[in-house]
């Protein structure tokens, strides 16, 4: 029995003593936390002029100058398929026919008609030589004939919409019909594209869209091929799109490749100058917020936060338009856990 008392009164002392080390550690660690919190260490960096090659990038897409998708304009069976898939074919060249022959024969009967109404004005105008008809009479078969003309005109035009001709010189994409398929309006029959040209669609920011004009040149390159591209800006949007803030900008490529396929991505180098005293400073220097930008200056060994406004951003630099001035030490590390008016020294300075 004193045995087991002697154990228990054992247990209960480490108990205290282990409790006692623990809370006498943790508070030698707050203050020591305390202690070091006072001023705290960071890195920095100092704004100074830099040369900066104002060249921004941006995403494109090759497009081919023309593509069409080629429906027809009547309901019908196709007879006739001159689709040869990937090859190129001239403007006006048939490739595809729909029947028509119920349009031939209508026709042939207006001609038909035509033919004998004709010999019948010609009788009638010999008559009206001689007064042997009324005028009302001869003018009721001009009538015909002008009004069978016309029925003519029209059943010509219904059989050319039979036909589906190439609208340019192009190259035809896969067909999607076969012979004796009926066709409607809706019906895709194929594609043709005009890829002798390619243009590249893409966007750049608003703030750039004075820098943009038509004739300027750019250079892409494109997925798989390190190879740099030239192109000529030929036309711009009237206005800026207000869901993205983005102009959009059109060039024609002046290159020819094999690479260089329509509905392939593109990365455009808009060039838009020179800047020799563009402040540069480090991205991570950057604190996003809701509204603006702002970075950490170290004033007096005090920190400050500053709002800026930033201009082209680099790989791993941005350029500071407005807030901070030459000289200016940013922080480039603590940004979580500096406060306005926080003492602070910098440790190392990056370059």
């Amino acid at each position: 029995m004193r045995k087991n008392k002697s154990l228990l009164l054992l247990f209960h002392s480490l108990i205290i003593i282990i409790l006692y080390s623990c809370s006498s550690g943790h508070a030698d660690k707050e203050k020591a936390i305390k202690q070091v919190g006072k001023t705290m260490m960071v890195e920095g960096f100092i704004a100074k002029p830099t040369l900066l090659d104002m060249t921004i990038s941006v995403s494109g897409t090759l497009k081919s100058f023309e593509e069409t998708v080629l429906m027809p304009e009547i309901s019908g069976r196709v007879v006739e398929i001159n689709i040869q898939e990937g090859k190129s074919v001239r403007k006006g060249s048939l490739l595809v026919k729909l029947y028509d022959g119920d349009l031939q024969a209508q026709l042939k009967k207006l001609q038909a008609q035509l033919k004998i109404t004709e010999q019948t004005l010609k009788r009638q105008a010999d008559l009206m030589k001689v007064n042997g008809i009324s005028q009302l009479d001869y003018d009721q078969t001009s009538l015909q004939v002008n009004s069978i003309n016309a029925d003519i005109e029209v059943m010509k035009v219904q059989i050319r919409k039979t036909e589906i001709l190439a609208p340019y010189d192009g190259t035809i994409g896969l067909r999607n019909i076969s012979l004796g398929a009926q066709v409607s309006p809706t019906t895709a029959l194929t594609t043709i594209r005009a890829v002798q040209q390619l243009k590249l669609d893409f966007s750049i920011p608003e703030k750039y869209s004075k820098e943009v004009t038509t004739g300027k040149k750019i250079k892409f390159t494109v997925q798989g091929d390190d190879n740099k591209y030239d192109a000529s800006v030929i036309a711009t949007e009237e206005g800026i799109d207000a869901n993205t803030r983005n102009l959009k900008v059109r060039a024609v490529v002046n290159s020819k490749n094999n690479s260089l396929v329509p509905g392939k991505f593109a990365n455009v180098e808009l060039t838009l100058g020179e800047n020799k005293n563009a402040l540069m400073i480090p991205t991570q220097a950057i604190i996003p917020q809701e509204k603006d930008k702002k970075v950490i200056i170290t004033k007096g060994g005090k920190a400050k936060m500053i709002t800026v406004k930033t201009g082209i951003r680099k790989e791993s630099s941005i350029e500071i338009l407005t807030g901070i001035e030459e000289g200016d030490t940013v922080l480039t590390t603590g940004l979580l856990f500096v406060k306005q008016g926080d003492a602070v020294k910098i440790s190392k300075l990056i370059k």
